[in-house]
């Protein structure tokens, strides 16, 4: 191999290919904790080092030029490789000590996370845990977080998964909302009554449709993917929502409008990068969230 070819500074690869992910100066700074000017020079080192102008820079916007376009693909592999590098680093770590990222929806990391961490601080307690909450994956090849706890089973082979437990949801109105509309006697009738919840109500309609209630977006008035919203404004009077069972039992004010209907059964998996599963702090984490959620 010809070293001296490939003379160019790492920091300098990466604050391109960070500007070139993000889009602007301004975005990449943030996003590698560093100045704009810093970051700026940077870019500008590489494209000395490289001899190739990289950017076209305009008064709007940086916009990659033909041979930044090209090259692109090529800083991505680096930048896949440096990351390999940090995992297969941290998978060697032994020490029940540091940072764990932990990504989950918001009604994972509300309703089910707490006491589960109770346990892990008598259990780990010089660990430190961050928390994702969103319904948005975290991609764990990127270390955007350690360990993520999804309803959907990943498709790369570089992920572990463990298949938890399924929860089951069903659907659960007020008491004083189902005395104001009626309580409906069949599976017909809830097709009269307005519905809270489903972030994106016209992809959720064949769900529905498939357990015999045929819902249009009209019935829904109010829609977030907020689990914990959904319920405060179910338990408001709001409309009927679909809430984990285990949740909605918790509120005695709800109840289910509908015997009737077939409960819904949502898979849980706990997925972790394959060589972070050799750390253990991760895998402190990883067994206890595992017996936890079950």
């Amino acid at each position: 191999m010809e070293w001296k070819r490939s003379a160019f500074d790492w920091n300098q690869a990466r604050a391109f290919l960070v500007t070139a992910e993000e889009g602007s100066l301004s975005a990449a700074a943030r996003a590698l904790g560093l100045t704009q000017p810093t970051l700026s020079r940077q870019v500008a080192s590489l494209e000395e080092a490289l001899g190739v102008v990289l950017f076209e820079r305009t008064s709007r916007a940086l916009l990659l030029t033909q041979p930044g376009l090209e090259l692109l693909a090529h800083f991505r592999t680096m930048g896949d490789a440096a990351t390999s590098i940090s995992l297969a680093a941290t998978g060697q770590s032994q020490a029940v000590t540091g940072h764990v990222l932990i990504s989950a929806t918001n009604g994972m990391a509300t309703f089910y996370l707490p006491p589960i961490l109770k346990k892990l601080r008598k259990t780990a307690p010089d660990l430190q845990i961050e928390i994702i909450a969103s319904n948005e994956l975290s991609d764990l090849r990127r270390r955007e977080a350690d360990i993520a706890i999804r309803h959907s089973r990943p498709k790369d082979e570089t992920l572990f998964a463990k298949r938890l437990r399924d929860t089951k949801a069903h659907l659960f109105a007020s008491k004083e909302y189902l005395d104001e509309v009626g309580r409906p006697e069949s599976l017909a009738d809830l097709e009269k009554l307005t519905f809270v919840g489903f972030d994106q109500p016209e992809q959720r309609l064949g769900l529905m449709a498939s357990r015999g209630v045929n819902l249009t977006t009209a019935n829904f008035n109010f829609s977030t993917s907020s689990v914990t919203l959904t319920l405060e404004l179910v338990r408001q009077g709001f409309g009927v929502g679909i809430l984990p069972v285990e949740i909605g039992a918790d509120y005695p004010e709800l109840e289910n409008p509908s015997s009737a209907f077939e409960p819904i059964s949502i898979g849980t998996w706990l997925v972790a990068h394959r060589e972070l599963k050799t750390n253990l702090r991760i895998r402190v984490v990883f067994d206890l969230l595992a017996e936890g959620i079950g």
